[in-house]
């Protein structure tokens, strides 16, 4: 088989579909990784550590496959990131998996926060060695980084025949890494406006600028601590697409939000913590997680969201294999199993977050008719068409980037 071609497509507590989103989120952990002190903490050590600097030493030495002779595959992922069953104790997509190939997966919920992560495995990977892992499932501006210094093992297409096919249009072709040589999506998380009707009262809300403005939502609206989110969505209510920012563009939204801060528009950056703020209306609107806006509206009927003409924020949370895996052949049909659609469904039904996976829908639909409808879950063309994903930075922008926004939210 081929390489996949860019714009090529040849085809916590824990929960079910519709249950209350746990205390602790996949998203409340990943914020902290990519905000101000972590981060550009993160990157000022890099080179410190004596890691080469990014771009240096991609194409990694391929490493020995065990994967005929040991029928494992280690896989490390967030927390309440994939299917469990009614008892909290199965997951049944991994059991389908193992009863189908005689593959046991090793299954770990051992990461928390990106740059906390990387710290971990970081010196294995620097000395060429295996980090006990066979796959791994990073933040796509983390995913970059890593296959720029090398330290991501190149994907064999001939293994993905399914993530070939049913790769979502959306997601084909990241600049980061073109043609997924290295990595493929596990979910993509949308960044929208929520609002609760009552607290509106009457109030219009189609755009991040009536967040910003409108002198009757002043004090009661919500941003997120996450950069990429919030300028994101700034860059693009100013006509700038976040896929293209320049240093000019990003000072020029960040003295957009200056201004909303300064005014006492902006009631506080948050982190999760704005799901209990909006359902009580504290919050009138804010920026949100398209994955904790169904659970919200789940259990409230006054929540609902806006997809700004303008367009939304998108991220990915991305499958790599690192280097000096023992089992590269096993990760990849893993990865490829859960590119079937009855697959990728059972996963989209439990975390309610987007589906990378082309013709999910009717397979959802079987599971939960609501969620295979929700753009939130599976965009239709409308919503991918405005779906825009911030560009990868280098460490050099991302440390100064950075820095700026924390100088803004006073972290």
């Amino acid at each position: 088989m081929e390489q996949y071609e860019p714009g090529r497509l040849t085809a916590t507590p824990r929960r079910g579909p519709r249950g209350r989103r746990p205390a602790l989120t996949r998203r409340s952990l990943l914020r902290a990784s990519a905000g101000g002190v972590l981060a550009v903490g993160g990157l000022g050590t890099l080179t410190a550590c004596g890691i080469p600097p990014a771009g240096t030493t991609r194409g990694v030495t391929a490493t020995t496959d065990h994967s005929d002779r040991e029928k494992v595959v280690d896989f490390s992922n967030w927390p309440e990131y994939i299917d469990v069953d009614a008892s909290g104790r199965r997951r049944p997509t991994l059991e389908t998996f193992t009863r189908r190939t005689g593959i046991e997966v090793a299954y770990t919920e051992d990461i928390n926060d990106n740059d906390e992560f990387f710290g971990k495995i970081k010196p294995q990977l620097a000395a060429g060695q295996d980090t006990g892992r066979d796959i791994i499932v990073l933040t796509d501006w983390l995913a970059a980084r890593v296959i720029r210094l090398g330290w991501a093992q190149k994907l064999d297409p001939e293994n993905l025949p399914n993530a070939f096919t049913h790769l979502a249009a959306q997601f084909r072709d990241p600049e980061w890494d073109p043609g997924h040589a290295y990595s493929y999506p596990w979910q993509g998380v949308s960044t929208v406006i929520a609002y609760n009707k009552k607290a509106l009262d009457g109030v219009e809300v189609t755009s991040f600028s009536d967040l910003l403005d409108k002198p009757a939502l002043k004090g009661r609206v919500g941003v997120l601590s996450e950069m990429r989110d919030t300028v994101g969505m700034t860059l693009l209510d100013m006509g700038k697409d976040p896929a293209h920012v320049t240093a000019d563009d990003y000072d020029a939204a960040i003295a957009r939000l200056r201004k909303a801060v300064d005014k006492g528009q902006i009631r506080r950056f948050t982190g999760n913590d704005y799901t209990s703020d909006l359902t009580r209306g504290d919050l009138a609107a804010c920026l949100a997680w398209g994955g904790d806006v169904v659970q919200l509206q789940a259990d409230n009927p006054d929540v609902g969201y806006v997809i700004p003409d303008a367009g939304i924020v998108t991220s990915t949370d991305c499958l790599l294999v690192p280097a000096g895996a023992r089992h590269k052949t096993n990760a990849e049909r893993l990865i490829d199993f859960f590119y079937e659609p009855v697959q990728a469904a059972a996963l989209a039904a439990y975390t309610n977050y987007v589906s990378p996976v082309d013709g999910v829908k009717p397979w959802l639909a079987k599971i939960d008719k609501s969620a295979a409808d929700n753009p939130l879950i599976v965009p239709d063309r409308t919503t991918a068409a405005k779906s825009h994903a911030f560009r990868s930075l280098s460490e050099k922008e991302a440390a100064a980037y950075e820095a700026k926004f924390a100088k803004l939210t006073g972290a």
